[in-house]
């Protein structure tokens, strides 16, 4: 019996071939890099995926999209800084419009406290003057004194209160809490000649001027 042939090989088909190396196909770089296909592939993965239909970019061009990328990030966390911002100093105007309502009542309080407690005080020249002008009524010479007793006491709770009178004759002429309404000739140069008004001062504070003549020489 005769066996069948195969078909023949070829010269070629015996040789080793030449075309194949060992090492995986590589993809030359525009830089002239050689980069595996195996890694080149994956690297245009991971591009398509960080920024898909970007694939086609080249380096210089994909920094810049990166950098945008960054950037754009950078706003977005500036932009929730800016928001915890605006609602801290939301909480602080409204801590601060309760803290100055808070003192507004607190000095209306204290305002209240002190016009209650001069009124208390003036009460008793109020019955005084009452007394003064019953007795004036019918015996007019008594008139007179009875005031006085009443205008001393009035300077007492005054003074109490903290005010000091100024303004008086012979004092000395000060235009820090005097006012001088008329100048007449005198033995010696600013002196208090005649009160039209008495003043008051409370500490170094003046509360009302005393309003008088004053002498000037020659």
């Amino acid at each position: 019996m005769f066996r069948k042939r195969g078909p023949k090989m070829t010269d070629d088909q015996h040789k080793p071939s030449t075309d194949r190396t060992d090492t995986a196909a590589k993809t030359v770089t525009e830089d002239g890099l050689d980069i595996p296909e195996t890694e080149a592939d994956n690297m245009a993965e991971d591009a398509e995926t960080a920024f898909p239909g970007m694939d086609g970019l080249d380096e210089g061009m994909l920094g810049q999209v990166q950098e945008m990328m960054a950037k754009l990030e950078r706003a977005d966390e500036l932009e929730k800084e800016n928001a915890d911002l605006k609602g801290r100093l939301a909480r602080l105007a409204t801590d601060f419009d309760s803290y100055r309502r808070r003192t507004q009542e607190d000095v209306n309080a204290a305002q209240g406290q002190g016009v209650s407690k001069a009124a208390e005080a003036l009460m008793p020249v109020y019955d005084d003057m009452d007394r003064a002008v019953t007795m004036g009524a019918a015996d007019p010479a008594k008139l007179i004194p009875g005031m006085q007793a009443v205008q001393g006491k009035i300077l007492g709770v005054f003074a109490g209160l903290g005010l000091e009178a100024t303004g008086k004759e012979g004092e000395a002429f000060d235009p820090q809490w005097h006012e001088a309404l008329q100048v007449v000739p005198g033995d010696e140069d600013d002196v208090i000649v005649q009160v039209y008004q008495l003043g008051f001062r409370m500490g170094d504070r003046l509360v009302r001027p005393a309003r008088v003549v004053v002498s000037r020489k020659g």
